[in-house]
């Protein structure tokens, strides 16, 4: 399998994204101390240690080599470098060659594209530099903005799974998204 060592930051039109870095943990403490941001996520509300903890994850998740590895990138505006999101690719599975994706915003940051444009560049890395033959992106299925982004980089619903989930005292729905790299490939690299 081959491994995926971006060349850091990696730039589109608006964003830029880089690895996480120690002085980050304002800016997401600024996005997961909020229930908006936290309610279709498995954890509650973060505090300052909590995200401290996931932090020190973050910070050394910049390559993949191996199964079961993500990146998880800070996503930042290029015309005020702010921190505004985070955005992750995994690799799921080294013989069936899947991958999965995942993002989250600051809600200030929702509505404008930026999901959409960061995740774009990890399915970019997940196709070519990993060469995946498929990636999927898992959510809960009331949180219809995120699905909305995934349908927008041309992943289509594979799959809902009705109250498989019993997450912060109910149970959930999810919803499994999945794009093959032939149908990326007929987009021209850029998805719908």
């Amino acid at each position: 399998m081959p491994t995926c060592r971006p060349s850091y930051p990696i730039e589109t039109a608006r964003l830029s994204l880089r690895p996480f870095r120690a002085d980050d943990q304002d800016d997401l403490l600024a996005i997961f101390s909020r229930e908006d941001v936290t309610r279709y996520l498995y954890w509650p509300q973060l505090g300052p240690d909590e995200v401290r903890e996931v932090l020190g994850r973050w910070t050394t998740q910049v390559a993949i080599e191996h199964e079961g590895e993500a990146i998880s990138l800070a996503v930042c505006r290029r015309d005020s470098g702010a921190l505004i999101g985070e955005a992750m690719l995994k690799l799921l599975s080294e013989t069936d060659s899947q991958g999965e994706i995942g993002f989250m915003f600051h809600p200030d940051h929702h509505g404008q594209g930026f999901a959409t444009e960061a995740t774009r560049e990890l399915l970019k890395l997940g196709f070519d530099d990993l060469g995946l033959h498929r990636i999927i992106g898992r959510l809960e299925a009331r949180n219809r903005p995120s699905a909305r982004v995934l349908e927008r980089l041309g992943m289509r619903l594979e799959a809902h799974f009705r109250e498989n989930e019993w997450v912060k005292g109910e149970w959930n729905d999810e919803q499994v998204y999945a794009l093959l790299r032939s149908e990326w490939d007929a987009a021209g690299g850029q998805g719908a």
